[in-house]
């Protein structure tokens, strides 16, 4: 074929949909504007780049985060297979090497023949053809503008932040202890126990913290489930050790007992030589956060390798835009996957990337456009940004809520973790019984 589908953005979601479109024997344009254009969260040029956790969350057997994931296994991620293959240990969740997950993501997409990777700006929106717009929660302003034009209406938007990076050589090790909660997944996290006093002190000195003040025109929306950590502890002075600064599972060596409260440090690559600072994403100036963070036990002489920051996040109103395959209803051709059509997190990023990138080839190749089972995960998150109806829309990530509940399974097991267990192998059932139906469709053309 001589048609050349293009992708903007070269994140997650968009190098997943142009790998997924090239595996279909077509012609990808890959456009990524880093290094050229920077944003204010990401680091590098690299594809698949990482900004704010480098955790795709739980590999635990009875969570939907795993069965998402293991439904994009089961479809052939790139991307997941990039995950697996750079992981290090953090408990019971699936993290990875920043780094080397974003060179692994290059250099296979660098390598395939049918992909070309523009390093350019894209400024509108392509007229004519088959565009995936992957362009994340950092869309560059024309773009935005150009998107927003499109829709009819200006982009809704919320406000996220990033946690901070420490040198590990700069942690005073005889403060801190090695565990996970509840010891699921061995001791991968550095923990940083504090007492009742201890906490107390740095309360009082984060809800002091001077912040970066907001634009004129910018109004402070945040995403629920990733508050600044300022922004949480102004709910109570208990807020934080119930939310990122809860210390149950945890036994502090040092005196036998479970701590007052306690922050939590995840390795950022292999070589464990730096700490993210687990749910303390925040916005406030950087001289403050070096002062309000060594107030931790074990972080009194702390180096930052990367200070938390503000960004916006943008995103369009998917149920009134959106198909269930993630085409545009007033243009097929015109297909939006990642951040920007409205789910929260990396592999759900990457699930709507993979879909997006199936449908564009399909398109391509004259075959009807396709959407998962709505019991399945993939399923459940497409018809969650696509139901119409919704005026208040919010992005969001996979959970059972959105996959619902059978009322006679629920009925018959009483035990959550059972049930929850029993609706992840039906799903992945439900999901291969749906992935052979599409192959036989793709060998019944000739595919």
């Amino acid at each position: 074929m001589t048609l050349r589908i293009k992708v903007i953005g070269g994140g997650l979601a968009g190098s997943e949909a142009a790998w997924q479109i090239a595996r279909q024997g077509l012609d990808v344009e890959l456009y990524e504007m880093r290094p050229a254009v920077a944003t204010p969260a990401h680091a590098t040029g690299g594809l698949g780049e990482l900004v704010c956790s480098n955790s795709l969350k739980s590999e635990q057997d009875a969570t939907a985060p795993f069965l998402l994931k293991q439904e994009l296994r089961s479809m052939g991620s790139l991307l997941m297979r990039a995950a697996d293959e750079t992981r290090i240990p953090a408990g019971h969740a699936l993290a990875v090497d920043r780094a080397e997950f974003s060179r692994r993501i290059t250099e296979e997409i660098l390598k395939d023949a049918r992909i070309k990777v523009v390093r350019e700006e894209v400024r509108s929106l392509p007229e004519d053809g088959i565009t995936v717009v992957a362009t994340g929660p950092l869309t560059s302003q024309p773009l935005s503008e150009a998107i927003a034009d499109f829709a009819g209406s200006r982009n809704l938007y919320f406000y996220d932040a990033i946690s901070p990076i420490v040198d590990a050589g700069s942690l005073d090790a005889s403060k801190l202890f090695f565990a996970s909660r509840y010891g699921k997944g061995g001791e991968d996290y550095l923990n940083a126990p504090m007492s009742r006093e201890e906490y107390r002190r740095f309360y009082d000195a984060l809800v002091r913290a001077e912040t970066v003040p907001l634009r004129e025109f910018e109004e402070p929306v945040y995403f629920e489930s990733c508050l600044p950590i300022e922004e949480l502890a102004r709910r109570g002075v208990d807020t934080l050790r119930f939310g990122p600064m809860k210390p149950v599972g945890l036994t502090d060596p040092s005196t036998g007992r479970r701590p007052y409260a306690a922050v939590q440090l995840r390795r950022e690559n292999r070589m464990a030589d730096c700490y993210n600072l687990v749910g303390f994403q925040n916005h406030m100036k950087y001289p403050e956060q070096s002062r309000v963070f060594r107030t931790i036990p074990g972080l009194e002489n702390a180096e930052f390798v990367r200070f938390g920051r503000i960004h916006r996040n943008s995103y369009i109103h998917s149920p009134r835009l959106l198909r269930p395959t993630l085409q545009s209803r007033s243009r097929p051709g015109l297909l939006f996957a990642g951040q920007i059509c409205g789910v929260e997190g990396y592999v759900e990023s990457i699930a709507t990337g993979l879909l997006a990138g199936v449908n564009a080839g399909r398109l391509a190749r004259g075959k009807a456009p396709v959407a998962p089972p709505r019991s399945t995960a993939c399923g459940s998150l497409l018809n969650y940004i696509t139901f119409e109806g919704q005026e208040n829309f919010e992005p969001a990530n996979i959970t059972f809520g959105l996959l619902g509940t059978d009322e006679d399974l629920k009925r018959r097991i009483r035990d959550k973790k059972e049930r929850r267990r029993i609706q992840v192998r039906e799903a992945l059932r439900t999901m291969r019984e749906w992935i052979r139906s599409i192959e036989a469709d793709e060998a019944s053309s000739g595919f």
